[in-house]
């Protein structure tokens, strides 16, 4: 056994062992289900800026993501602009998410959804696409754990064992995600936040000086680096646009990052995370391309692209390999637990039939599902080590189903003559389409300029949602109602309301 395994798996249990008695000390069981799930509504502008972030990049940022940068040059740099566009989106979603959800005690996407449209079916459909994308994406990142384990065993242990490895510890992590639900998820993201984007982006950062000095510069690269695919490029000129499109949009569209929202304190509180997210957005992601585009020279990268920080760290030795492991850890920490708290909740508040007499849920049923899901999550990560790539055209796909809930989502919040109608039809007709197109054309359509198929999915599901909200407008009744919510909006009136999402009642307090 190599000795260097003490140094790479004692920097995890340091890491594992600092994030529990954090949490021990600074975070509180909750005791009704909105407190599990929005954290009491009482988190400020830095808690709110790095639970975004830790959420919003996961630890395939280090590896996927850099791989691409390492293989393809600057059409990697495509994350960083979608993330501060989707910065920007945040900016403008805080007012109306933040009142409504004070006002209504709103604990999901989903419940936002069948509040603004009083449909039961509107919040179930979306909760079920929401449910059904996430859940791979679970499993995914358990498995990229593997990698970082390997690397840290040194050669101590094979790649299943690495695996299994890394399986067992987010899923021992997950106990105060299971424990303190919102809460404790947004206090671990302050942790791992600052590690994974803070001391991760000063190693990548040392690492591009030593790349550049040791004569891996940009200039060694060939001009495809430098080149994004345009008009009559093999994967079309929409390409580009089309991926960053659908990751601004579709960003917003996954449960665990708008949850996020509800955990603030206010709309300036959001407001006030996103101006601070984007200059560290744009910081730490131009670092991570350029290191990755410098490190594409590097010996032995060519051959693994994914595998590019580690590879450029472990020339450092093993305490550098084992700061790049535990950056890796701690994002991934942040994204799984955020996706597995989410959808408990989901499970929880919108998905289990719910009747008059059923009354308020209690924590532990959500606490309850989060422990399943881990445990199922964990499994399947484990037995289908050997058909990675089949789960990753499954995730691929939930992608592009999970930005169908863009327009329900985003004509709800800001455009008041859609309807429920048009909305569920909009989601199921987009969700069918874009499963279908990219199944036959996964990378990007032909036909229609480079398209990706989610996006291709989403005009059709805009103009369904349109058409069917002309056609089929609200009653005078519905349009009262619904002037009522944009009222509040406009006034800034957090004044908590009885919600009007049928069976379902609750009284909020603020």
């Amino acid at each position: 056994m190599n000795p260097s395994i003490l140094i790479g798996y004692g920097a995890v249990v340091v890491l594992m062992v600092a994030i529990g008695v954090i949490l021990e000390r600074t975070a509180r069981r909750s005791e009704t289900m909105s407190d599990y799930a929005t954290g009491g509504r009482s988190f400020g502008s830095w808690f709110s800026t790095m639970a975004f972030m830790n959420t919003w990049l996961p630890g395939t940022i280090f590896i996927t993501f850099a791989g691409l940068a390492a293989s393809s040059g600057v059409v990697g740099y495509y994350v960083v602009l979608y993330s501060l566009l989707a910065v920007v989106l945040m900016f403008t979603l805080a007012r109306p998410v933040s009142i409504w959800g004070h006002a209504f005690d709103l604990r999901t996407q989903a419940d936002l959804m069948g509040v603004r449209y009083a449909s039961r079916t509107v919040r179930i459909v979306a909760a079920a696409i929401g449910f059904l994308a996430s859940f791979p994406w679970i499993v995914l990142g358990m498995q990229s754990l593997g990698l970082v384990f390997d690397y840290l065993s040194f050669g101590s242990v094979t790649p299943v064992a690495a695996l299994v490895i890394g399986v067992a510890v987010i899923a021992v992590r997950q106990y105060w995600t299971i424990k303190f639900g919102a809460r404790g998820v947004v206090i671990g993201d302050m942790v791992q936040g600052i590690v994974a984007y803070g001391f991760g982006g000063l190693l990548l950062l040392g690492l591009l000086v030593w790349l550049l000095l040791s004569g891996h510069g940009l200039d060694r690269l060939g001009p495809e680096f430098f080149t994004l695919p345009g008009p009559g490029s093999e994967l079309g000129g929409l390409y580009f646009f089309s991926l960053v499109l659908a990751g601004t949009l579709g960003g917003w569209c996954w449960p665990d990052i708008f949850v996020r929202l509800f955990t603030s304190r206010s709309d300036r509180t959001i407001q006030r995370a996103a101006v601070k997210a984007a200059p560290l957005m744009f910081l730490f992601g131009t670092v991570l391309i350029l290191f990755s585009m410098a490190a594409a020279s590097y010996p032995g990268v060519a051959e693994k692209t994914d595998h590019v920080f580690f590879v450029a760290a472990g020339a450092g030795g093993a305490v550098t390999l084992a700061l790049a492991g535990i950056a890796v850890l701690s994002a991934t920490f942040g994204n799984v637990g955020a996706n597995l708290q989410a959808l408990g909740t989901i499970a929880a508040n919108d998905l289990l039939p719910r009747t008059e007499s059923t009354g308020e849920r209690s924590p532990r049923l959500a606490q309850t599902i989060v422990a399943l899901l881990t445990v199922l999550s964990a499994a399947c990560a484990v037995l289908v080590v050997d058909v990675t790539s089949g789960l990753v055209i499954i995730a691929q796909a939930s992608y592009e189903g999970i930005v169908q809930l863009a327009p329900a989502l985003f004509f709800g919040i800001f455009w008041r003559r859609a309807t429920a109608a048009g909305a569920v039809a909009g989601m199921l007709t987009g969700a069918v389409s874009a499963v279908i197109l990219y199944l036959m054309w996964p990378g990007s359509i032909p036909w229609l300029g480079g398209m990706v198929p989610g996006v291709a999915a989403l005009i059709l599901n805009t103009v369904v949602l349109v058409t069917v909200s002309l056609v089929r407008p609200h009653s005078a009744e519905e349009r009262t109602r619904v002037d009522r919510l944009f009222d509040r909006v406009r006034q800034r009136d957090f004044t908590a309301e009885t919600i009007t999402d049928a069976p379902r009642r609750r009284t909020a307090s603020r």
